[in-house]
């Protein structure tokens, strides 16, 4: 997978990217900047379409990802099951204020 870098080493943002993922599918809707919402967008939507697949391989692929097994669990049936008859496009990204601290911009990520 091709990412932007994000000011970080490979290592931290791969922690990083994985963390906000997890983090996401299980919350349902989080608040981040916008370079990182834009980056796990591609990564969450590819974690819901494993799901939606619903084999062995898939969940197999999913728990090397995320990392939370009841995260896993939470995709491959409830997520799975409601976005069923969608074929893309589970996650919105609504534009908040600017970050208080650096002045960055901040976005809720959600699902839809």
């Amino acid at each position: 997978m091709a990412y932007g870098r994000l000011r970080r080493n490979s290592a931290h943002r791969r922690a990083m990217l994985r963390n906000i993922t997890t983090s996401l599918l299980d919350k349902e809707s989080i608040e981040t900047t916008a370079p990182k919402a834009k980056e796990l967008k591609s990564i969450a939507e590819k974690m819901i379409t494993l799901g939606k697949r619903g084999d062995l391989h898939a969940r197999r692929q999913a728990l090397a990802y995320i990392q939370d097994e009841d995260v896993v669990t939470k995709v491959f049936t409830v997520l799975a099951e409601r976005y069923k008859d969608r074929p893309g496009g589970y996650t919105r990204t609504i534009k908040l204020d600017l970050r208080r601290g650096d002045g960055a911009e901040m976005v809720k990520i959600e699902l839809v």
